[in-house]
């Protein structure tokens, strides 16, 4: 089975590396060339286009920024015609009306499709515990299991293509309100003078407590967001796609509104290629 990737950005890089450490073999592409150097030292193979990668491969595996992107890389006119007898496997997050649109061309053009967006960072896509939610038919998602399951060791049937990346969004929505709500109540102790510290042992006693608090605790109080394990641009980016879905199945888009508010606010501090904790110094400046 030969696997191609594309896109070795933040994700897609350690996920080029473990399946390259569990034996499959594999060839990458990506737009911006000095992202495959890491991959090239490792004896990948590297792609001079998504054409000749689409060629080669049984398999594409998708990591890219956007359905905007996967459109540009896969679905031009010299790659759309190399579709035929091969799998697609999407593994970003994008909007499930885009992920069924996608599906649908990738069809049409003879090739097969699946979806199989994928929860948690850098540590766990580099030890293979990511959490993998797939949108395929039963028999796609048996064909590959091997594969699917190199990348976290239960990944879970959702539904058809769509159903995967819905609940893919709705976790990304809670990161986005979760740590808005914390940011918010981090910034409130510490205009009062109270203790942090306290505050924290009491929050972690309660039923109100989410690990990813103290993951962003240090983050906020040293304002020090280098080295992000999801930048704040694709945060931003991931509330957006909910917003717009969220509204055409008429729910209440307000607090996802007040958020997104955040968010671009954040992104107008420049802070995009941040740590998405950045958004602690739009809510407390």
């Amino acid at each position: 089975m030969e696997i191609g990737l594309i896109g070795t950005g933040l994700m897609g890089l350690p996920m080029a590396e473990r399946l390259l450490n569990t034996g499959f073999s594999l060839m990458a592409y990506n737009r911006t060339a000095e992202k495959l150097v890491p991959l090239q030292k490792l004896g990948v193979a590297i792609a001079p286009s998504p054409q000749q990668l689409i060629q080669t491969s049984t398999c594409i595996i998708l990591m890219l920024t956007n359905a905007e992107a996967i459109r540009e890389v896969v679905l031009s006119a010299a790659c759309r015609a190399e579709l035929a007898g091969k799998t697609v496997i999407q593994m970003g997050t994008i909007a499930p009306a885009e992920s069924r649109a996608l599906q649908a061309d990738i069809l049409a053009a003879g090739g097969d499709y699946l979806e199989a967006p994928v929860l948690g960072s850098i540590p766990e896509a580099q030890s293979g515990k990511l959490i993998v939610m797939v949108g395929a038919t039963s028999e796609q998602f048996e064909q590959w299991q091997e594969v699917l399951s190199c990348f976290g060791p239960n990944p879970r049937l959702i539904g058809p293509v769509g159903a995967a990346a819905a609940v893919k969004l709705a976790l990304n929505q809670l990161i986005g309100s979760l740590t808005s709500a914390f940011a918010t109540s981090l910034g409130f102790i510490q205009r009062q003078h109270a203790s942090v510290d306290l505050f924290m042992e009491i929050l972690r006693e309660s039923a109100l407590y989410a690990p990813t608090f103290d993951k962003k605790l240090q983050r906020m109080l040293d304002r020090n967001y280098e080295h992000p394990n999801f930048p704040t641009k694709h945060l931003a980016k991931d509330m957006g796609l909910f917003l717009t879905e969220a509204q055409s199945l008429g729910l209440n888009p307000e607090l996802v509104m007040a958020v997104q508010s955040i968010l671009t606010k954040t992104l107008e501090l420049g802070l995009a290629d941040k740590d998405y904790s950045a958004l602690f110094s739009a809510v407390s400046q």
